[in-house]
């Protein structure tokens, strides 16, 4: 045989839209027959700050234009729409630079593919990461990155880094970047699949994909963009080309394999998948057929003893942008820049919320409650206590050693949340809820002793806190997810301090919110809206 070589991800076209930043930084010059395209690191800072910041408040036109087909589709449920209505309201208020799409500002993530004669005569992830924690210091971002002191003591690094960079080496004179910026809610709804040859037959593919669609859940907000990768030299190669499809980086892969192993997408089980994913019924978080707005599936080689599937998403906070250096200059992907034109002139008509007064005390706030079935959409109004994973962990330590529960936490609902950095003039930065399921593991013992009566969050939970919530007469209410600007700008009133303030984002706060929607999910009889999809 021959020998055969060709690059593994054929990416047949660039037809992204890109915008200059400067010509600054970059010059040619002769070395020998070879034009070598010197960059100054300057323009690495800059590149990183501007796709970050870029990426933090602006998303993709194909992706907002997705939201906008949702409300123009008569098949919508008035949930989808509901959904949909509130992320195009969220870009438009993330627009301004102020508050971020999304709270969880993301891992920073950098995919670059430096040209062989390209010459920066530096460490280039260093200064990508000067223009990372330049973005992270100037502007109202979160910082998320928790580093290990020890095994178990860990701190907040204060600057969002590290961030995650990979550099690859290729032909030429050009330097290409994919930037990420990546929630923890949709980098935990990352899977891999150990399977085996058994599963290459429609039959065994189409039942694994309806059983591992339903382990997505919610929690990292729908509607998803969807990756599907069958195969992979390894399990390592198997989940970057799930982040990287996510991401619409391999829009442009060929559509059939071939004797050289390339990479390509499926049409025909893209297709499928995305019929399977709207038969599920979870729809755009509430119930509907906007579960994902798209799907990729891609199709890898594999060793013959190893079959690795992966299965990944980006969500409503669809935070990707491509960069590029090259002779002419220093580009950044250009994103939408008047989201409100897409936004329709009338929000989707809906029935009238359930109006909430959380500032009763908490038998009633519970007896109004029980009046009403799941999927009843509300409207609270009143003091949240918010607490997550750091402050949860914090208070069972306090009922391990004997110590009574918070009071503030048997007052109040609890909000599974931690904001953004809070913008001048504004009286909260970023603020959408984070992932329910975190906190499954408090729920029971919590309940026990008072608190978490009527916890707030976003995506499904675990039987464990149906059992609870209706052993002990709790609720958990659906938050959407995705829309952290608007509720910061329209529905929080007020921000304070009230415990364990050394967790920076993550101590815990008193808010006053006002109309701030949510749907009941799991109720005090053990009904749970997922459950009965």
């Amino acid at each position: 045989m021959d020998f055969i070589y060709q690059d593994p991800y054929p990416i047949l076209k660039d037809d992204t839209q890109y915008r200059k930043i400067t010509s600054d930084f970059v010059k040619v010059e002769q070395l020998g027959d070879r034009e070598i395209l010197t960059v100054d690191p300057k323009g690495l800072e800059l590149l990183a700050q501007e796709a970050l910041k870029d990426v933090s408040f602006m998303l993709r036109t194909s992706h907002l234009e997705k939201l906008k087909a949702i409300l123009d589709d008569p098949e919508a449920t008035d949930n989808d729409c509901f959904v949909a209505y509130n992320l195009l309201q969220n870009a438009v208020v993330a627009i301004d630079g102020e508050l971020p799409s999304c709270q969880d500002t993301g891992t920073a993530i950098v995919m670059a593919k430096k040209g062989e004669n390209v010459y920066t005569g530096v460490d280039d992830a260093e200064w990508l990461s000067r223009g990372i924690f330049n973005t992270y210091q100037e502007r109202n971002l979160r910082y998320s990155q928790i580093v290990p002191i020890s095994m178990f003591e860990e701190k907040n690094s204060g600057s969002n880094l590290p961030a995650q960079i990979d550099i690859y080496a290729k032909k030429g004179a050009s330097y290409d970047f994919l930037f990420l910026a990546k929630g923890g809610g949709s980098a935990n709804k990352t899977y891999l699949y150990q399977q085996t040859k058994s599963l290459l037959n429609e039959k065994s593919m189409d039942a694994f994909i309806r059983a591992k669609i339903m382990d997505l859940g919610t929690s990292a907000c729908p509607p998803y963009h969807l990756a599907l990768v069958i195969g992979g030299t390894s399990a390592e190669a198997n989940l970057a080309a799930v982040k990287k499809a996510s991401a619409g980086y391999f829009d442009n892969l060929p559509t059939s394999g071939n004797m050289s192993g390339q990479a390509f997408r499926d049409l025909e089980w893209e297709k499928r998948v995305q019929l399977i994913c709207q038969q599920s019924h979870i729809g755009a978080q509430f119930g509907g057929k906007y579960f994902t707005h798209d799907v990729r599936v891609i199709r890898l080689p594999r060793h013959a003893a190893s079959c690795p599937v992966g299965l990944g998403v980006s969500c409503s906070a669809d935070r990707n942008i491509k960069g590029k250096i090259t002779k002419d200059g220093i580009f950044v992907e250009q994103l939408e820049v008047n989201p409100k034109r897409l936004l329709p002139e009338t929000a989707p008509h809906l029935e009238p919320a359930v109006e909430i007064d959380l500032n009763k005390p908490m038998a009633e706030i519970l007896a109004e409650l029980t009046k009403y079935p799941i999927k009843t959409r509300l409207k609270l109004n009143g003091t949240l206590i918010v607490a997550r994973d750091s402050a949860h962990a914090k208070i069972k330590e306090l009922l391990d050693a004997g110590k009574p529960m918070p009071e503030y936490f048997k007052n109040h609902p609890v909000y599974y949340a931690g904001p953004a950095k809070t913008p001048e003039g504004m009286a909260s930065g970023s603020f959408g809820p984070t992932t329910a399921g975190r906190m499954d593991v408090y729920v029971e013992e919590f309940q026990k002793h008072g608190g978490s009566m009527v916890m707030l969050a976003k995506g499904n939970r675990t039987k464990d806190v149906m059992n609870a919530c209706k052993t002990y007469g709790g609720f958990y209410l659906g938050s959407i997810g995705g829309p952290a600007a608007i509720l910061a700008k329209e529905n929080i009133l007020s921000v304070e301090v009230v415990d364990f303030e050394e967790l920076g984002m993550e101590a815990v706060r008193k808010i006053t919110i006002k109309d701030f929607p949510a749907f009941i999910i799991t109720d005090d009889k053990g009904n749970d809206f997922f459950e009965n999809l």
